[in-house]
């Protein structure tokens, strides 16, 4: 593939000591791995279930993701990471959202009906007069 992700080996080596160790449960996945993949549906925005094979189970790669999330790893992770920047001025992490309100996508749905031949600002007549005979008065003298 030629989008995948995967954390330098000097990444790794200031990173691994972060990760929690002796997580009970079945097998566990390498960490180097799933991270690289939660990196990467971080970077390309797919969805968890798109995230390449790989980086192990999608299941996986989002569970680790989400745990980390709520025991704070990844601002532990970020710390570390931040030593080795070559550049310490500035360091941004964006996570900014705003919900718009579903009318600021677009205009007004649908097409304006327009009469053709008259000018575009012209009113539609409110009353119309009636071709029949009837209606006109009588000629005879």
């Amino acid at each position: 593939m030629a989008n995948e992700f995967w954390l330098s080996d000097e990444q790794w080596a200031v990173i691994e000591p972060c990760l929690p160790k002796n997580q009970p449960g079945a097998r566990r996945v390498d960490d180097r791995r799933v991270l690289s993949g939660i990196i990467h549906v971080l970077k390309s925005g797919c969805r968890w279930r798109d995230c390449p094979a790989l980086y192990g189970p999608y299941t996986t790669v989002y569970n680790r993701w989400n745990r980390w999330s709520r025991r704070k790893v990844w601002r532990n992770l970020f710390e570390a990471l931040r030593s080795i920047s070559p550049d310490d001025d500035f360091h941004a992490i964006d996570s900014t959202t705003a919900k718009a309100h579903r009318a600021a996508a677009g205009g007004k749905g649908g097409r304006r009906r327009r009469r053709s031949g008259g000018p575009v600002g012209a009113e539609a007549r409110k009353s119309t007069r009636s071709a029949t005979a009837s209606d006109e008065p009588s000629r005879s003298t």
